[in-house]
């Protein structure tokens, strides 16, 4: 008998990793979601969430790379490009506090004005509107007279969750970007339990040792970033190809395959993270 399951539509998503200079390659900024959440509750994340509605057709004040480059980038339509960068942005600011922005009378550049925000706890009233979405993030940006940076940015990857995954399925964009100088990462949100800064291998090491569980796309992610110094990594060149896992149960195991799965299983295995759902 065939299986009658239709798999729930993949909402479009964007997650930055923040990282800086650490003795050895970057630290990158890491939360632990809460237990209680319904969807990938315990798992360590990248600054992100799902693209709002409001973030679609949104009349930004950009500066930077247009909105086609990232559309090309990434393989996508304009509209969700333009969506994506400014999620991706919104979300960041929402959920570490670190805000891609300058003034719009700054000094400018040849894709318009250069200057980046240097303490954005300025706008902590303006964060938690923007977190309650009693403030859409064109209307901040206007009322405080700023440009979104999305020369900030570079694309990075993109995920999308499992068919078999019943609670919900994103299809992810990741970008990466480098701390502002003179902004701090905070973590201070209603998501996560625990935010901060880490080697991206140490994070790696504790998955293996189980101290910590890391999905697919960050445990990637994570792998692609150790190593490297911020120039480095804002310097890659990344062809952007679309990851689908698949997410199958073999005996009492649900089990991922995807291009390094066998790694990451042996990492899980060390761990003794084999139980999905969380």
């Amino acid at each position: 008998m065939n299986d009658p399951y239709v798999p729930l539509p993949a909402r479009p998503a964007a997650t930055i990793m923040l990282v800086r200079d650490a003795p050895g390659g970057v630290d990158v900024f890491l939360m632990r979601r809460h237990s209680k959440m319904e969807f990938a509750p315990g798992v360590i994340v990248f600054p992100g969430g799902g693209v709002d509605d409001r973030d679609r057709n949104a009349d930004i004040a950009w500066a930077g790379p247009p909105p086609q480059w990232w559309a090309e980038r990434f393989g996508i339509e304009t509209e969700l490009a333009i969506a994506l960068v400014c999620s991706a942005v919104r979300e960041t600011f929402e959920e570490s506090g670190v805000l891609f922005a300058g003034p719009a009378d700054g000094p400018d550049g040849p894709d318009g004005p250069i200057g980046v925000v240097g303490d954005a706890s300025v706008y902590a009233e303006a964060r938690r509107a923007l977190d309650d979405r009693t403030l859409s993030f064109a209307d901040f940006l206007r009322n405080e007279n700023l440009v979104l940076r999305s020369d900030l940015l570079r694309p990075w990857a993109n995920w999308v969750t499992p068919e078999a995954e019943r609670t919900r399925r994103y299809d992810t964009y990741f970008f990466v970007a480098a701390l502002p100088e003179g902004q701090r990462a905070d973590g201070d949100n209603t998501e996560s339990d625990r935010a901060g800064w880490a080697r991206p291998q140490d994070a790696i090491d504790d998955f293996e040792a189980g101290r910590n569980i890391l999905l697919p796309p960050t445990w990637t992610q994570l792998d692609s970033l150790a190593g490297r110094t911020v120039a480095e990594v804002l310097a890659v060149d990344r062809q952007i190809t679309p990851v689908q896992p698949l997410l199958e149960k073999r005996g009492d195991n649900w089990v991922f395959e995807f291009f390094d799965s066998d790694r990451y299983h042996r990492a899980r295995e060390k761990g003794g993270s084999m139980q999905w759902p969380l």
